[in-house]
């Protein structure tokens, strides 16, 4: 699909038809309760005053997320016109903006009774939307939503699907004053979106083929695609950094660990890296603590986390931020068998610090433990670690904001404003130095869980102890990070939010 960017305007008669006769379908925006103003009302007039004879009867009400498709157009050239509803002006954010991107695109991309006439898209959201969202959120909202729905897995069926003709192109309109930043936005948008199907793509993977391996495979590829420095530890260099904690996981699969390491230099060699530290067991079956096999198979997602972080490097690197990136992911399978490591054992991290075992299906936190303290090397800005890491966050948080752990306001915040841009979001929660107390062991430094209370704060309180070297975020994608069900598969998050981050961090 591609996008381009047209400045219009909508007064001059000459262009609006050219850009009319360029189009097959023009996608306005409404608001409810308010008169049709802008492209839509240029829209209305040459149609006669159609559009507001609905309005008025209440065909058409503006409702955030609805979508109307009006297939009598006399008066425009497009033999289509889709009205897509903006909710009341008073209470418009970026927030109900994408709402409503994503209702027109369902209606135009993912609809099994989507016109095939309509090829080419004069999408007006951004230009209609401009004093309400930004022009550079608008269009990047625009064209990350639409690819997003767009989306699909097909790679290892055996014959292709029959799929509904969708447009192959989108004119994005927006006025002539903000055209250059328009521009840019539109190449951070494909960016951030082929970004966010590099994830999908990985996550979406069965543990059979995407093993720790394939995924230092796929990271080296990527290196070598972005001129970028890779490195990948295997299991004897493991040993000779004396990670304890990871390579007890590991013990019990066949698949060998490793440790995947890239360099993305944006800036001078001496600016501080920022560390991004993604979870990748390829597959978890709970290892002695074996989990219920119902919805196991959804334990392939348990390397979201590294998918992440791979899928955000991606998007770095293909925008070019002037910034320092290093991913570290520590990637194996966890798995039961006679030499996996048991409830009970004592494992000592590469810190230094033992640990005791009381549940080996709280393991994401002792491969991610080794990794935080590898990092040290890097001297960072600043650290920040994916995981799908508890099921503890979903109880606590459900399937629409991402756990968010940090030490420091400063941080947090800037990781709260990113969320609130990028409309993928985040809900900061405690980490208190009492929650500490649940994780005293009588035989070891600490134990791995801290029993069923705050167990997704307890488990990130775990972390920081690996963590005082350095500024740190935890995000916990638990429930974020794939959907179950009939809309089964990975939804490419927290990409958006960690981007939108790194793009701050750039500009500054």
């Amino acid at each position: 699909m591609d996008f381009s960017i047209k400045a219009c305007n909508w007064n001059s008669v000459a262009q609006t038809e050219m850009l009319r006769a360029q189009s097959s379908c023009i996608v306005i925006g409404i608001f409810e309760g308010s008169p049709l103003l802008g492209v839509a009302q240029q829209i209305d007039q040459a149609m006669k005053g159609s559009i507001g004879r609905l309005v008025k009867a209440g065909e058409i009400n503006g409702k955030c997320g609805k979508a109307w498709m009006l297939h009598e157009t006399v008066g425009v050239s497009a033999a289509r016109v889709l009205v897509v509803g903006l909710g009341q002006r008073e209470n418009f954010n970026a927030k109900i903006f994408a709402q409503a991107v994503r209702a027109a695109a369902r209606v135009l991309l993912a609809s099994p009774v989507f016109v095939p006439q309509v090829k080419t898209l004069l999408w007006t959201l951004v230009q209609e939307c401009s004093s309400e969202v930004d022009v550079v959120k608008g269009v990047r909202l625009s064209i990350c939503l639409t690819r997003e729905i767009v989306y699909q897995f097909t790679q290892l069926k055996s014959q292709a699907e029959t799929s509904q003709p969708r447009p192959q192109k989108i004119i994005i309109t927006v006025n002539a004053a903000d055209e250059k930043s328009a521009k840019a936005s539109a190449k951070q948008g494909v960016a951030l979106a082929s970004g966010m199907d590099f994830a999908r793509d990985l996550a979406n993977l069965p543990g059979n083929i995407c093993t720790p391996t394939y995924l230092a495979q796929t990271a080296k590829e990527l290196a070598h695609e972005f001129a970028l420095k890779a490195e990948v530890l295997g299991q004897k260099q493991l040993e000779t950094l004396k990670m304890g904690a990871f390579l007890s996981v590991a013990k019990g699969s066949t698949e060998p660990p490793k440790l995947i390491v890239l360099h993305y230099q944006g800036a001078a060699a001496k600016t501080k890296p920022i560390v991004l530290v993604g979870k990748g067991i390829t597959f978890d079956a709970g290892g002695i603590s074996l989990k219920p096999g119902e919805g196991m198979d959804e334990m392939k997602y348990d390397m979201c986390g590294a998918a992440a972080a791979l899928g955000t490097l991606r998007a770095v690197a293909e925008m070019g931020l002037k910034l320092n990136l290093i991913v570290v992911i520590p990637s194996c399978e966890n798995m039961p068998a006679g030499n996996a490591y048991k409830p009970g054992d004592i494992v000592t991290s590469m810190s230094g610090q033992t640990i005791e075992v009381l549940n080996t299906d709280a393991e994401g936190r002792l491969i991610l433990c080794d990794a935080l303290t590898y990092v040290e090397r890097f001297k960072p800005a600043l650290v920040i670690d994916i995981a799908t890491l508890t099921g503890a966050c979903v109880i606590a948080l459900g399937h629409h904001h991402s756990g968010l752990y940090a030490k420091e306001d400063a941080l947090a915040n800037e990781l709260l404003a990113a969320a609130a841009t990028s409309v993928d979001p985040i809900w900061r929660m405690p980490l208190d130095d009492e929650y500490q107390e649940q994780l005293k062991s009588n035989f070891a430094d600490m134990a791995n869980i801290g029993g069923r209370p705050a167990g997704s704060v307890t488990a990130a309180c775990f972390l920081a102890r690996f963590t005082q070297a350095y500024s740190w975020a935890h995000l916990d994608i638990a429930g974020t990070a794939w959907k179950s069900g009939a809309s089964k598969g990975a939804t490419g998050r927290p990409v958006p939010l960690l981007t939108q981050f790194l793009i701050e961090r750039a500009t500054r």
